[in-house]
This record gives C-alpha cells, sequence and structure tokens, in this order.
C-alpha cells in the first residue's frame, strides 16, 4: 500500500463529508455521557431510529448519576421500541459503576472503559474518539464498509485485523473525531447506494428477520409492560398476540433480570443484581 493510495482515500472521504456531513446530537454536544448514551445506543440499531429516544434519555435522565439512581424499570421505559433491551440494563449497571468506582466521571482511558458492563473494546475506543479527540482505533460496520469497498473490492473473508491496520494507516491524528465522523457518513452512504459489501467480511453475520423472531416478541413484551404496568401471564399473552415463542421469550427476560414476577403478575424490575446485593 503506497503513500499515494492512502493519500488519495483520506481525500475520497474528506470530500464526501465536506458535501454531505449529518446533523447529531452527540456530534453537537460531546460530552462524555452524551457520546455513551449514544454509542450504547447505536449498536446494531440506525441512526434515525436512535436521534428521537436519545433526545428523550437524556432529557429524562441528564447525567450518569440521575442514570444510576433511578430503576431499571424507568430506563426500560425509556429504551422501549429500540430493541436489544440488554443494552438498556448494561448502560444503566454501567452508570452505577461510574458512580461508584469513579466517582461519577466517564472514564477517559479504553481500560478502564472495558471493564464496565456492556463496552467491548470498540465501543471503548469510539468513545475515546468522540469524546476527546483521541487518535484510538476501531472497526464497526460503517468502517468495514468503507475499508472493504476501498481496498478488498475483490477479496472475500477479509479480517478486522487487515482493516484494523488501514484504520491506523490512514488516521487522521489532527482531527480524529471528526475523521471517524466522516468515516461514519461515507460508510452509511456507500450501504445505501449498494456498495457496502458487508459480506466480504469474515466477521459478517447476516441478522435474521425482524418480523417472527425472538427480538419481536421479546419487545413486546417489554413494550406492553412499559406502557401498562402488571400483567397477569395471561393477559400478557393476549396483550401481546403470544405465539409459541412468548413462554422462551418471557422466561429469558426474568432470567435477564429485565422483568419480574411478584403475586402472579408480571413486571418491569430494577437492576437485580444490584437490588440483591443492597441492605436495608
Amino acid at each position: 500500500m503506497n503513500q499515494s493510495s492512502l493519500d488519495d482515500f483520506r481525500a475520497t472521504v474528506w470530500d464526501f463529508y465536506a458535501k454531505h456531513p449529518r446533523i447529531m446530537p452527540w456530534r453537537t454536544n460531546t460530552d462524555p455521557y452524551w457520546v455513551l448514551v449514544s454509542e450504547v445506543m447505536l449498536q446494531q440499531t440506525q441512526v434515525t431510529r436512535v436521534i428521537p429516544k436519545f433526545e428523550a434519555f437524556v432529557a429524562a435522565l441528564p447525567t450518569v448519576k440521575a442514570l444510576a439512581e433511578v430503576d431499571l424499570a424507568f430506563v426500560l421505559q425509556l429504551w422501549s421500541g429500540l430493541g436489544y433491551n440488554r443494552r438498556a440494563k448494561y448502560l444503566h449497571q454501567a452508570a452505577r459503576v461510574i458512580q461508584q468506582q469513579f466517582d461519577g466521571e466517564i472514564p477517559r482511558s479504553q481500560e478502564a472503559l472495558v471493564s464496565l458492563p456492556g463496552i467491548g473494546r470498540n465501543t471503548a475506543a469510539a468513545i475515546v474518539a468522540y469524546s476527546s479527540n483521541s487518535p484510538s482505533v476501531f472497526v464497526e460496520t460503517n468502517i468495514r464498509t468503507v475499508y472493504i469497498n476501498h481496498f478488498f473490492s475483490d477479496r472475500a473473508a477479509v479480517d478486522d485485523a487487515e482493516i484494523l491496520q488501514l484504520v491506523t494507516l490512514t488516521l487522521d491524528r489532527d482531527s480524529p473525531r471528526e475523521w471517524y465522523w466522516a468515516l461514519m457518513d461515507y460508510g452509511t452512504f456507500l450501504k445505501q447506494s449498494k456498495q457496502g459489501a458487508l459480506d466480504q467480511s469474515r466477521q459478517f453475520k447476516k441478522q435474521t428477520p425482524f418480523a417472527g423472531s425472538m427480538r419481536q416478541m421479546r419487545g413486546r413484551i417489554i413494550k406492553v409492560l412499559s406502557e401498562q404496568g402488571g400483567s397477569s401471564e395471561q393477559e400478557l399473552s393476549a396483550q401481546v398476540d403470544g405465539d409459541d415463542r412468548f413462554a422462551a421469550a418471557l422466561q429469558a427476560l426474568i432470567h435477564e433480570g429485565l422483568i419480574c414476577r411478584e403475586l402472579e403478575r408480571f413486571h418491569l424490575t430494577g437492576d437485580r443484581v444490584n437490588s440483591d446485593n443492597r441492605t436495608s
């Protein structure tokens, strides 16, 4: 890979971004809390779906302290509709860890961030890049799209390790935050114009259809309990159009501590792990 091709690549990305930058609340305000919430919400969820949920979330819970002090039921009510509700639980747990172990300050290092529930290495690196304008290196879907399109268009089974090498080589170390914004916007454009070719990634996993999935049934249960409160199993099954997925979805949500059963009625629950450890 010669320097000229790397420079041409940077120019392509920057030129696109100069003409088509997207406006998002967590770009306008790069406060670490806003970045943390947005990065967790954006996992496997499109920006257009996240923005209204994000705005409602930070309006109701404007700080880490505020998030840590409410119970999980309230967080799930705010989260309902985004899907993958375990992310809400992890975010809630992370806020409590930050309050208890980091004096209420979101860590600025990747090593500390990965100690938080639900925060992997790529998410931690993204949080550092966006909140601190630090030249951290990471890979996610849009980044894969861009680099596969430009450098591996004739390859199959491209590994993230190969992409990471190029991300490191091409990273704008003077403006890493904006460079990653540019990559994200360019990657979104490539996917929308059917130039993504994500199936060429070794890490690619095709998402199963939402309709008829366990994810759909889990989401219905959380939504009903968020909007209507406690329900008996029979009522809940009727309210969510329960089918052969219902019992398994219900038990999984109980096991994960997202809902609980009290006096034969199901409710959204608080953080089961932290609640069990509290003393009266």
